[in-house]
Parts: structure tokens; sequence; C-alpha cells
């Protein structure tokens, strides 16, 4: 049967702005795709990163370039030698799942997931900032159980200090998105230890972080922009005690799954996050992170406006997707 693919190019505001070490944003920008077989209609989304060398246009034409194969019947096996791991990938990826699934009447859950599926808890994410800024935003969100906060400067220890004071019963995940120095990660590893931080992600840049395998872990260590594939883990073991999971830097949720459980076989504890998107994109993350150590899917709650229907999130409690809005 012939099937059909299509991309569009979404924007949702962000309620205020989204501040990390390497720059703010006012919206989230997404790339939605969807396939039809003439009868069901599959989905996917995902969030373009130009640190990766992506951009809306260049995703959007990535996924209208292998149009011919998916009406000739390609699946989730052989898109991956049609596509690299990256955002194109995730969102055909991700609607083929949902397509199958509405195909067939099986849910992705029941497929994927071992166990009953769960509501999760989920980082708030506090925006880079200064000190008091971020104090006061912790402040406001210290009755949620974890708080992921962006850092990355040449010096953080004040700001580690304030959003820990600021939100004492909260665990926090510290994201320096590879914004320290081999100068001062010992000194910042230090703060965060004395300030009861649970886990750290990516503090040095990609390729510059060897000094990781001589240093003292005092607070576990979480590889982001070090880890895309399962081929990467390899060279990240004695540097990182912990992976972060994205569909769109993996290139869907067919490679994440087998990210996930190399990664456990490697012996790391499992993040899955997500970059700023819609309750779309959060669906197949929802049941990725069924099993997880750290959840961080709070992107629908940094929007102003998200899809409808979309992910119920009760607090800090995200629960698993319904076939309304995906899988």
């Amino acid at each position: 049967m012939r099937r059909d693919i299509s991309a569009e190019i979404e924007r949702f505001p962000i309620a205020g702005s989204f501040r990390i070490s390497r720059g703010t944003k006012t919206e989230a920008e997404v790339v939605t795709c969807t396939i039809s077989d003439g009868e069901a209609i599959g989905r996917g989304e995902c969030v373009p990163y130009s640190r990766y060398g992506e951009s809306l246009d260049l995703v959007k034409a990535a996924i209208e370039s292998i149009a011919p194969a998916i009406r000739d019947g390609a699946d989730r096996e052989s898109l991956l030698k049609l596509l690299p791991a990256g955002a194109a990938r995730n969102a055909v990826d991700c609607a083929l799942w949902d397509l199958e699934a509405k195909m067939s009447g099986r849910r992705v859950q029941d497929i994927i997931c071992s166990a009953r599926q769960q509501a999760l808890t989920t980082a708030m994410t506090i925006s880079l900032g200064e000190p008091d800024e971020m104090a006061q935003n912790a402040r406001n969100n210290a009755f949620r159980p974890l708080l992921k906060v962006k850092v990355g400067t040449e010096d953080d220890r004040s700001r580690i200090r304030a959003v820990a004071e600021a939100a004492p019963e909260s665990r926090i995940i510290l994201d320096a998105n590879e914004g320290w120095t081999p100068d001062n990660i010992v000194d910042h590893l230090a703060v965060a230890a004395q300030h009861r931080i649970a886990l750290i992600e990516q503090p040095l840049p990609q390729g510059a972080d060897d000094i990781l395998r001589t240093i003292a872990h005092p607070v576990p260590i979480c590889a982001d922009e070090s880890v895309h594939g399962a081929d990467d883990l390899d060279k990240l073991v004695g540097l990182y005690d912990a992976v972060n999971i994205k569909l769109d830097k993996t290139g869907g949720l067919t490679a994440a799954i087998d990210l996930r459980d190399r990664a456990r076989g490697h012996g790391f504890a499992i993040m899955v996050g997500c970059m700023v998107g819609t309750s779309l994109a959060m669906a197949p993350a929802v049941l990725l992170a069924q099993d997880a150590d750290f959840v961080d899917l709070d992107g629908p709650l940094l929007l102003a406006r998200d899809r409808s229907p979309a992910l119920r999130y009760t607090d800090s409690l995200v629960s698993p997707p319904e076939a309304e809005l995906w899988g």
C-alpha cells in the first residue's frame, strides 16, 4: 500500500524565555513529520539543534528526501540506513511507530515496555541567569522533587549555592552544556558535592573531556553532547557515570532503545532527556524512560501553548501518552 510522507515547520511560544550557556530562545521550533497510508496517520516531532549543524529547513528537506523510499515501504530498520542519527530520522522513526500502532491496533507501550506503564517524575528546568534570579526561580519550584539547573559559566559557585539553598528538599541536576573548563571543573564539582547535587550533565566540551578520567567524581557525571548512539559508549567508559538519551540525538525511538539497553550493559546510569518541544516529541520518550534513573521531559511545561491533545502533567508527574496523541 502506498504511503505518503510530509514535513511541516511549526513554532510554539515559550513561557518567558529559556536560557542556557549557548544562548536564549523564546519559542520552540519543531519539525513535524506525518506519514499516511490512506487510512491511518502517524506523526513524529523533532527539534533541530544548531549545535549539531541542524536547521529547520535542512531537517525538513532531509525528511522529504526519503519520500520515494517511504512510498516503497521503507520500515524503521531500513530507516537506520536511509538517514543519519539526528532530528530528521527521529521525526520519521516516531511517525512510523505511531503509524504501525494505528494500523495494528497495538499500542507502542505494549511492545517496548516490560511492565505496566506509570507516571514519571520529571525534572523542571531552571534557566541560566544571575544567582538571585535563579534562586527565586528555584524557590518558586521548590515543591518539585527534581530540578534541572542550567549553569556553564566561568564561576557557577554562587549559582549552585543559591539554587540549593532555595530548594532544600529537591534533588538537583546541574547542566553545564559544555561550559566548564579543566581549570574550574574540580572546584565546581567540590561545590556541587557540598550542596548535595545529584548529577552533573556534560560539564566539558565533547572531545575535550579526557580530564574526567583522572579527576574524582564526587558527584556522578552524565554525558549528553558526548553520546549520540550506542557506538559512542565504549569511549565513554571511565569518563562518565551516566548517559543522557535524547531521541533527537539517537535519531528516533528505535535507536534509543538500543542505546539504553547497551548503556545498561556497560554499567551506565540512564537519563532520558529532551529538547524544548511539545507533547508529541515527549510521548515516545516517556515510554523509553519507564525504567530510567533520571527523567527530564519537561519541554511542554516550558511552553506558553502546547499541542492538543497533550500529555497529562500533574505538577512534576507526566503520564504515558493516550492513543489520540501518539502510539
